[in-house]
């Protein structure tokens, strides 16, 4: 996801004003920052635990890139960001197969609350993003209310914005 954030097509010109709006630990936020780097572009990663900023800051020293501790849902960021990665917090369960303790730790139970939290941090990337720029909206879950189904109320309440296809 952290590619295709930097492969896609934008309305416009890219003006390196690129976002990783829930960054911790740093995976993700280190090769878009390197990509940035090669293509003169800045990244601004928002991490809402100091610990895992502190992850981020390490893993992307030397790289063209600010880290924020903020909730990324109030993030005081202006606005006009080209590309936003969201690779929002979830129920996990997409990635049973590689972290099999993960099924402990949800529960249906937990689904309504993420669904919200996802929602209102896809609709701060929107709030964050210029006309003509892209949003990656990202989750390990399968799970039709924390994927189509937040995209899908987002761009409701949204007119404006454009849903496109990521798979090419």
């Amino acid at each position: 996801i952290a590619r295709a954030l930097t492969l896609a097509t934008l309305d416009g010109d890219d003006t390196g004003r690129w976002l990783d709006l829930c960054a911790g630990p740093g995976g993700k936020a280190a090769l878009v920052a390197a990509i940035a780097d090669i293509d003169g572009a800045h990244l601004d990663a928002v991490e809402v635990s100091e610990h895992r900023a502190e992850l981020i800051r390490k893993v992307v020293r030397d790289l063209p890139v600010d880290v924020h501790v903020a909730d990324a849902r109030e993030s005081e960021l202006t606005p006009g960001f080209d590309r936003i990665l969201l690779d929002a917090p979830c129920s996990g369960l997409g990635s049973l197969r590689r972290r099999p303790e993960s099924r402990w730790r949800r529960g249906p139970a937990d689904i309504p609350g993420l669904v919200t939290l996802q929602r209102e941090l896809l609709t701060e990337a929107v709030r964050l993003l210029r006309p003509g720029g892209v949003v990656v909206y990202s989750t390990c879950s399968p799970h039709p209310a924390e994927t189509v189904g937040v995209v899908a109320d987002v761009l409701a309440a949204q007119p404006e914005v454009e849903q496109i296809d990521a798979r090419a």
